[in-house]
């Protein structure tokens, strides 16, 4: 009778997965939903905008388009919610109620959410995150982003995910347990740092071009790359406005140094963490280095990596298929393993 009451709970269950990004969030859920959104709120500036827009909040890419007419907000950075106005916890509490409700839960149905964090994510962070999503879900877990793409990958043995979003680069390495606090180090020098070091360095090469930070942001993801070995490179050329007036630019050296600017970051703690494992399984370690988040897609990144972990005897380094789905669907995954009395117990959190 517990057995076929259990089943019956359990068919009215909806397990999401949750990968919130500073610039990109999607979720994945178990009847097959797939979605994602910029990670971006705006609310109407006055009365004139709501009327034009005809909603009363935008989320995503329709900030972008109309961020003119709105207050736009970024609620995610670094990954975690962003504090210091009630506004800022609105956008986030906001955000997460519209990515849940993008996994269409039917009425009636619990949901259950296990949602990715950066890999060094505070206490006090992760419980903001864990009260934005019990605003809309029965249960939810937060555990780290690198671990969910791993477990999604069913790469959970001797493995080092470096997860480079906007926000954070997360990595974290994998010998068939939970990982611990020391098999894992979040970086700050991300996507949103090359944004600004291209930013500035366009500014000073191009001081009468009329840019803004999304135009510089849209260049890096379209062409993105770090040279390896002294490679040629083809020529970046944007148009860009100067008095009013569309301009063709060169900004292939500028993108190239703001890109390469994240290596040094990145070879350090890449090294650390090979170093501080045990040296017996540092070999295998290296030979499986998965490249995973929306920075992933830098050309260049994963040969770069592989020709600088040739001074400590060379290593292999793959990039996943779809950087988008990694962590929400690693996620999923995590969330329909968990024990049903695992999820009892969050329940009553």
């Amino acid at each position: 009778m517990l057995v076929a009451q259990r089943k019956k709970e359990s068919d009215n269950i909806l397990y999401i997965g949750v990968d919130l990004g500073t610039s990109r969030s999607a979720v994945s859920a178990s009847n097959g939903v797939r979605e994602w959104e910029r990670s971006l709120v705006g609310w109407p500036k006055d009365i004139i905008a709501k009327k034009f827009l005809k909603r009363d909040i935008v989320f995503g890419e329709a900030c972008l388009k109309h961020r003119l007419a709105l207050d736009v907000f970024r609620p995610l950075a670094a990954g975690v919610i962003k504090t210091g106005t009630d506004r800022d916890e609105e956008a986030a509490r906001t955000l997460v109620k519209h990515l849940i409700s993008m996994a269409k839960p039917e009425p009636g149905q619990s949901v259950y959410a296990v949602v990715g964090a950066p890999a060094e994510a505070s206490t006090f962070n992760k419980q903001l995150i864990r009260e934005a999503v019990s605003d809309v879900a029965d249960a939810c877990l937060i555990v780290s982003e690198p671990f969910t793409i791993a477990y999604g990958l069913e790469m959970l043995f001797n493995t080092l995910v470096v997860d480079i979003g906007a926000g954070t680069i997360d990595l974290c390495i994998m010998h068939g347990t939970v990982p611990a606090a020391e098999d894992q180090k979040t970086l700050v020098q991300a996507g949103d740092f090359i944004d600004q070091q291209l930013f500035e360095m366009l500014t000073e090469r191009y001081p009468s071009a009329q840019f803004t930070e999304t135009m510089v942001q849209r260049w890096k993801e379209e062409h993105a790359f770090v040279r390896v070995d002294g490679s040629p490179q083809d020529k970046i050329i944007v148009s860009i406005p100067v008095g009013g007036r569309p301009t063709s630019h060169d900004i292939t050296d500028e993108l190239s140094r703001a890109c390469s600017a994240i290596l040094p970051f990145l070879r350090e703690e890449l090294r650390t963490l090979i170093a501080s494992f045990d040296p017996e399984f540092q070999v295998e370690v290296r030979q499986n280095v998965v490249l995973a988040g929306g920075g992933s897609q830098i050309r260049g990144l994963r040969q770069w990596l592989e020709a600088d972990l040739a001074d400590l005897g060379g290593g292999h380094v793959s990039t996943v298929e779809d950087p988008l789905y990694a962590g929400a669907d690693g996620a999923l995954a995590i969330a329909r393993d968990t024990p049903a009395d695992d999820w009892d117990r969050l329940r009553t959190l």
